[in-house]
Parts: structure tokens; C-alpha cells; sequence
């Protein structure tokens, strides 16, 4: 290592290391019929998207668990690839063309599908080289695309399955609609956003006895009911009554239903049922067999259903002039200020619109049951396992999922004259086995799945990951992995939502370019403690790199006292041994124990933790600086050098995962510092070095 380096240089490392790795072609496995393999498969990002903080995190975190795997000498994949993202493409590929003074319409369906083929292939690398930039060893040889021919392939064959089994259906049904997007939307699709609301009390007309709450007044043109929960004293008395009503010009019958899933506390504990414009009221208006009157329509106005005054109103004048309405009529008998739960679309942030509509559904009754034997039994165990009761009760509860969309980017959905594309997470359900070839029976699909470990957001966890299970199970009669870790979300520093718009994110591209990528990944490693939560501390990515730095200096030291490869197996078991040697000799092999033991339960936070103060404290502090005499004895001198070389392999291997690039560096370092003697105990690169378990294991 030349004296002059001073401090790591990541600038001048990380490019020439990771392109080092590709040309080596170490990210890309044998098979080997006589090992198990380790296989994880990427949670797919959208081929629009950027790295955030969400995905640095994430990846960071499947690359420690494949590279200590490789590192085992277990064959290893890491599956990468992208998602096509439906609606987000479409969304910008749309956007560009208005730049352009053109819309999707004039250039027609299958123009603007070759449009947005030509952006994916000019934009959609994107995000994977920022993958690379952040150092995950993903095998790119074997990189795939939710749309590329075999994939779609693999879609057609799944929608033809279940249609054959009578799974698949057309029907008339409440689901999410965008009226900015003009599509429907799945609940993945479906973000919630917290914001300032009224909330208004009031009655139908004077006659009617039961006081009523809402943020929406406009919808309750469509009411055709009021539920009470059954255990409410205060409403038993109506229960199973209609009474007749005069509201906003609009006469109508209301009836009053129980249903255990209103609460008593919330407003006055009586609900205005809403089928048309409602998933939870279309489901109790079904078990009380209710009308559903839809009163907004796709484009977001009023419709004749809603009355002569308000018809043709757009939602925000119909509320504005109901709200008018009710107080000119004495009927509103308050209104209060609360923070509302707003669902909006993911893409373009309008509010959702619930309304009836003709779509296709896969029944998932049925369908989910193998899945929840398989979370019951344990065949595949969630970390934290507090995520397994959330899993149960979503799947014990579930609905039929609507999987048609109203866009033209995506998998057109395979029967004739049918002009609507799947849902992005059909394909993505299929993920953990179509990657691998399926439905055609090939060498990696037979020895890869099943997959490993899954690690995913808590946000998109529970959709996803039920589907991947349930379709593996359909199409493939196996779990897809035995092993989820939901990972925390990176909030800021304020414990608030990261968000570009908002001024909130933090780009870990910045951080990456200001600190060094290891610095970054060390940082939130060490962040990542196992509470749902994290909040953000760029203090922790300073603190990253200022050990990047320590181990960069305690490395220059230590090949600055040796010559001479003494053992090349680094024998622990020596001689005249000092009480420093033996606590140092100690303290490796505890500490390569206790990562392991953390690592196999998902607790990067405490690995990276113990990694830091065994290195930096117990090596650097304490044995570096006892070093420095021990050298001085003639008789402490070669037990010396045998004992601080073989700590730092050990060190360096154990941070490899974590701090790659820095790690590789030194280890390319000493091997051209011993290249004259005994090279052979040096493997072409760190990371299919030995995984040093075996010191605690022999």
C-alpha cells in the first residue's frame, strides 16, 4: 500500500473494484448438484424509478446475506431485474409526449407501445447501474424484465390457467378507480396520505332520528343505508327499521343494519352505507342485500343519480354546495377539524374514487388457503414475527383481486377483443419462478427454486409476497422461499416520510458521492437495530466513513510491519503467547460467532455494531497499540506479525459483506505485497475467499 494514501480514496476504488468483479464474472454461479443453493431473487424495481433510500437500504441488505453466502462456497444467485410498472411508465412516457404537443391517443395503441418501448430501452438501465453504484453482486448474466418475451410468455400460460380453472371472471364490481389515470388500481397501487379534513355531523332531513358522520357529504347522495355496531345501545332501538327520507331533493329509503365492524367512537358511531362509492359498504350492502346508486362517475362529476342540482357538478363543487345545503336546512349540527387518512394514486397523487365498475377478477379464497397453511405451519417464517398475524388476518379476509387496468403499457390480457392490460403485480407474482424459465422446465429453474430469502418493505409486503406464495404453489407445488425479513422504513430525521415533493428525501446517491458507497452501506446497516422504524442520521453515514478510513490506516499499518508470509494458514494455536494475543485471539472468534448468530436472525444493526467495536476498540485501541512493543521483542516479534495479520484477514473478510469495495482494495493491496511469497493463501478476490466460521466451528 503506498504511504502517501493517507485516507481511502472511494473515488478512486469503487469503479475500478466493481468492474473488476463483472470481468471476473464472480456474481454469476455454477450449478452444482452435490450443494444446496442460495438464491435470492430482487424484489423488482420499477423501470421508471431512481434509488432512494428504500431501495439502498434493502439491497444493501440482500447483498450482505448472498456475499457472506458466496463466501461459504455455496453455489449463490442473486436474481436482478425490473418491473415494466404499468401505470408509472405509461404515466411518463405520457408526460413526454406532451412536451412534445402529442398524447397517446393521436399516435395510437400500438405506436405509443413502440414509443415506450424505445424510452425503456433509452431510460430503464437507470436504475440498474445505480444498483452497481451501490455495490450488489447480482448476477447480471441472467437480469430479466417483466415484459421481455419469455416473461410474457409466462403470463399468458398463468392468466390461461386460472381462466380454465373458472378462477378468472368478469363482473360488475367496487374497486379503486383514478379518474386522473382512467384506470383502475390495485391496493399496491394505492397510497395514503395524511391531511387536514372536516368532518360533518348531521341528519338526512328533520325526521330522521339518527345524526350521521362523514368527511365526504357529497357521496351520501348515494346512501341507501345507516350501520350501527350491534353491541351500540344507542341505536338498538332502530336496528332492522327504514325510514323514508327527503335528502337534497333526492326521496329515498334508508335502512338501518348492524355490522361488527363499525366503531362505536368514531363520529357518532353511525354510518351512512354508500355502496356504489365504497369497497367496505359494496360488502355489507351484499350481505343486506342494499341498492347501489352510483352518484360520481369515471371522470369524477356527478351523475343523474345524484339529482337534478348537483348533476354534472364535479366532486369538490358537489360537497361545497351539499355543505350549503345542510346548513340552510338546519341539518348539520356540527362540523369538527381532523387529520383524514386520504387514499391517492400512487402515480399522479390524486384521491381514489371507489366506484362500480367492469372488470376482471381471480377469485382468491380458494387460492390463499395453501398460503396461510403455509405461514401457520412455519414452512415459511416472517421476521418480525409480529408480521405473522398481520399476514393471517389480511388472507383470512381477503377479497377477489381485481386484475384488469385501463392502460395501454403492460400485459394485454390474453382473450379476444379484449383491450385491457394486467395488473403489474400478476406478472410480479410470478417473479420468484418465471425468472428461473418457468413454464418451460429449465436447469436453473430445477435447481434454483425454490428461492432462499425474500427480503421486502413492510408498505408492498403483505400484497406481494401473499401473491408470490399462492402462485408458487399453484404453478410450482412449492413455497417460493422459506424466509421473510421485512425490513424497517427509512424516515428522516424529524421521524417523517421521505419525500422528494415534500422536500423531505434524503438521495443516497449524495450520500454515496460525499461519503463513499461502503460509508453509506455501513451507515444504515448499523441504523437498522430491528425497530419498525429508522430514523435517518447522516451523522452514522460520517461515522461510516471515518471507519472505512480507520480501516484503511490499521491495514497500511500492520502490512507495513510484515515481509514475510509466515503461515499461510495462520495456525491460532501458538506458543508463547502474551496475555494481549490470547484476548485478541479470543475476541475474534467470539466475534465471528456472534455476526454469524446475528446474521442468521436478521439483525444487521447488531452485526455491524459488533463489527465496529471489535475492530476499531478491541483490535485498533487495544492490540494494535500493545503491538507496537511486542514487535520491539525478538521474541514476541514473528507471533506478533502472525497474530496481527491474521486478525485483519478475519476482520476484512467479516466486513466484506457490509463494506465491500474498501475491503477488496486492501485485499488486492496485500496480495501484491506478498506476491513474491507463498500467494497461493490469496484467492483471486475477497469475496470467494473462505467465510472465516471455521474459527469457531473446527
Amino acid at each position: 500500500m503506498n504511504e502517501e494514501n493517507k485516507a481511502y480514496n472511494p473515488k478512486e476504488v469503487e469503479g475500478k473494484i466493481y468492474k473488476m468483479w463483472e470481468d471476473g464474472k464472480y456474481f454469476t454461479p455454477k450449478i452444482d448438484s452435490k450443494k444446496k443453493p442460495f438464491t435470492v431473487v430482487i424484489p423488482p424495481p420499477n423501470v421508471t424509478g431512481n434509488l432512494h433510500m428504500g431501495h439502498a437500504l434493502n439491497n444493501t441488505i440482500q447483498d450482505v446475506l448472498i456475499r457472506r453466502a458466496r463466501m461459504r462456497g455455496i453455489p449463490t444467485l442473486w436474481l436482478p431485474g425490473t418491473d415494466h410498472a404499468g401505470i408509472a411508465t405509461q404515466n411518463v412516457v405520457e408526460k413526454m409526449l406532451a412536451k412534445q404537443g402529442k398524447s397517446r391517443h393521436e399516435l395510437g395503441r400500438e405506436k405509443f407501445i413502440e414509443t415506450a418501448w424505445e424510452w425503456k430501452e433509452k431510460y430503464g438501465h437507470i436504475i440498474i447501474d445505480q444498483l452497481k453504484q451501490l455495490g450488489c453482486s447480482c448476477d447480471w448474466t441472467r437480469e430479466r424484465f417483466t415484459m421481455d418475451e419469455k416473461y410474457a410468455k409466462a403470463v399468458d400460460v398463468a392468466f390461461n390457467h386460472y381462466y380454465k380453472k373458472g378462477l378468472i371472471y368478469k363482473g360488475k364490481r367496487v374497486i379503486n378507480w383514478c379518474v386522473r389515470c382512467q384506470t383502475s388500481l390495485s391496493d399496491l397501487e394505492v397510497e395514503h396520505n395524511e391531511q387536514p379534513a372536516k368532518l360533518y355531523y348531521f341528519k338526512y332531513d328533520k325526521n330522521f332520528p339518527i345524526t350521521i358522520a362523514t368527511t365526504r357529504p357529497e357521496t351520501k347522495l348515494g346512501d341507501t343505508a345507516v350501520a350501527v355496531n350491534p353491541s351500540d345501545k344507542r341505536y338498538k332501538k332502530y336496528v332492522g327499521k327504514t325510514f323514508k327520507i327527503n335528502f337534497a331533493g333526492i326521496e329515498r329509503e334508508i335502512k338501518i343494519i348492524s355490522d361488527r365492524s363499525i366503531d362505536m367512537k368514531f363520529g357518532t358511531g353511525a354510518l351512512g352505507v354508500t355502496p356504489a362509492h365504497s369497497i367496505i359498504d359494496s360488502e355489507m350492502a351484499e350481505k343486506n342485500k342494499l341498492p347501489s346508486i352510483q352518484v360520481i362517475d369515471q371522470f369524477g362529476k356527478m351523475t343523474k343519480e345524484a339529482g337534478k342540482d348537483y348533476e354534472g357538478l364535479k366532486v369538490k363543487e358537489a360537497q361545497e354546495k351539499i355543505v350549503s345545503y345542510l346548513k340552510e336546512n338546519n341539518l348539520m349540527v356540527k362540523e369538527e377539524d381532523i387529520i383524514n387518512n386520504i387514499s391517492v394514486c400512487y402515480r399522479c397523487n390524486r384521491p381514489i374514487e371507489p366506484m362500480p365498475s367492469e372488470q376482471w377478477f381471480l377469485k382468491m379464497k380458494e387460492l390463499v388457503k395453501p398460503a396461510i397453511k403455509a405461514i401457520e405451519k412455519g414452512e415459511i417464517k416472517l421476521t418480525p414475527t409480529r408480521w405473522k398475524k398481520v399476514y393471517l388476518d389480511w388472507m383470512e379476509n381477503i377479497r377477489d383481486w381485481c386484475v384488469s387496468r385501463q392502460i395501454w403499457w403492460g400485459h394485454r390480457i390474453p382473450i379476444k377483443g379484449e383491450t385491457d392490460v394486467l395488473d403489474t403485480w400478476f406478472s410480479a407474482a410470478l417473479w420468484p419462478f418465471a425468472t428461473l424459465g418457468w413454464p418451460e422446465k429449465t436447469k436453473d429453474l430445477g435447481y434454483f427454486y425454490p428461492t432462499s430469502i425474500l427480503s421486502t418493505a413492510r408498505d408492498i409486503n403483505m400484497l406481494w409476497v401473499v401473491r408470490m406464495i399462492f402462485s408458487g404453489l399453484e404453478f410450482m407445488d412449492k413455497n417460493p422461499f422459506s424466509k421473510v425479513y421485512i425490513h424497517p422504513t427509512v424516515f428522516n430525521k424529524e421521524g417523517k416520510r421521505m419525500s422528494k415533493s415534500l422536500g423531505t428525501g434524503v438521495d443516497p446517491l449524495e450520500l454515496m458521492d460525499k461519503y463513499g458507497t461502503d460509508a453509506t452501506r455501513f451507515g444504515l446497516m448499523y441504523m437498522n437495530t430491528g425497530t419498525q422504524d429508522i430514523k435517518f442520521s447522516e451523522e452514522t453515514i460520517l461515522m461510516g466513513k471515518k471507519f472505512a478510513n480507520k480501516i484503511w490506516n490499521a491495514s497500511r499499518f500492520v502490512l507495513a510491519q510484515i515481509d514475510t508470509l509466515i503461515n499461510t494458514d495462520f495456525d491460532t494455536d501458538l506458543h508463547g503467547l502474551t496475555e494481549a494475543d490470547k484476548i485478541i485471539l479470543k475476541k475474534t472468534k467470539e466475534t465471528v460467532k456472534q455476526v454469524d448468530k446475528y446474521l442468521d436472525t436478521f439483525q444487521f444493526g447488531q452485526a455491524a455494531h459488533c463489527l465496529y467495536e471489535f475492530f476499531w476498540h478491541d483490535f485498533c485501541d487495544q492490540y494494535l497499540e500493545e503491538s507496537k512493543n511486542q514487535l520491539k521483542d525478538e521474541k514476541l516479534k514473528e507471533n506478533t506479525e502472525q497474530i496481527l495479520l491474521f486478525v485483519l484477514s478475519i476482520s476484512l473478510k467479516m466486513l466484506h459483506p457490509f463494506m465491500p469495495f474498501v475491503t477488496e482494495k486492501i485485499y488486492q493491496d496485500a496480495k501484491s505485497h506478498f506476491q513474491d511469497q507463498k500467494d497461493e493463501y490469496f484467492k483471486s478476490s475477497i469475496m470467494i475467499s473462505d467465510w472465516p466460521d471455521w474459527i469457531y466451528k473446527k
